[in-house]
């Protein structure tokens, strides 16, 4: 009988255990660190909501609100109502607002155009280079109400004309503003509309919203495809109304000849 002892290489047995080891170490500690960046960018998401200000109409119980512009003229507006007047040759613009987010919103800026915006023809807002600087600090608190004011007293200004025709015709107008959070971020812009009634106000409303430092809320995409599908309803129901205006003719023309 023959045995064969083999010599046992201990210190390449260990080398390899060592670097097993290290191995694992290391997928364990890049999983960890995945996890643990995964978790930060949910709490500064979360961080982020909590300071997102969404300013909307105020609602139609909220109470009166005045603002005074800098020529001293004021102003005033109940809840879920706007102001367009032309006084003294200048055009002045307000909305009583509410910011339905938890953060406070800063009004950075805004641009008034006549008419209203609706999604299906102006899908997207107004370049950031076209809107008016905001001359006075506005803060809107979180859950409260607030108001926006702003006004053209250039005559030569590209829009004076167009808001003047508009105020004294009791014609829509569309409001586009831009705010942000108290530290200058999640910038927004939220379009309004001043619609005229019939005792001489105007309500205000709410169109579209649109993030600029994120998608959102809602995708270019998305908005699109609901307004097609109106579209799409409306072209059919126009076709069918047509359908029975000409049946209608048709058979009246063959009772005619009966």
């Amino acid at each position: 009988m023959i045995t064969v002892t083999a010599a046992i290489n201990w210190p390449t047995i260990s080398s390899l255990a060592t670097g097993a080891g290290t191995l694992v170490l290391a997928i364990a500690t890049f999983a960890s660190v995945r996890s643990a960046n995964r978790s930060a960018r949910v709490a500064e998401l979360a961080l982020q909501e909590q300071r997102r200000p969404v300013l909307a109409p105020s609602r139609l119980e909220d109470p009166m609100q005045k603002i005074m512009f800098v020529e001293g003229h004021w102003v005033s507006a109940s809840g879920s109502r706007g102001v367009a007047e032309h006084v003294d040759g200048n055009v002045y613009l307000a909305i009583s607002v509410r910011n339905v987010g938890s953060g406070i919103a800063v009004c950075q800026a805004w641009t008034a155009s006549v008419g209203l915006q609706p999604s299906g023809t102006s899908r997207t807002h107004t370049p950031d280079e076209q809107f008016r600087t905001q001359s006075r600090d506005l803060y809107i608190p979180g859950g409260d109400i607030g108001m926006w004011q702003g006004a053209v007293r250039d005559h030569h200004d590209p829009t004076y004309a167009e808001l003047v025709q508009a105020i004294e015709a009791r014609e829509p107008i569309s409001i586009e503003l831009l705010y942000s959070d108290q530290v200058g971020g999640q910038r927004t812009i939220s379009r309004f509309g001043l619609i005229p009634s019939t005792d001489d106000t105007w309500f205000a409303s709410l169109n579209r919203h649109w993030y600029l430092d994120r998608p959102g809320p809602r995708s270019e995409s998305d908005a699109e495809a609901a307004q097609e599908a109106i579209l799409r309803v409306a072209a059919a129901r126009a076709e069918e109304d047509a359908a029975q205006t000409n049946g209608g003719a048709a058979a009246e023309r063959e009772q005619t000849r009966g």
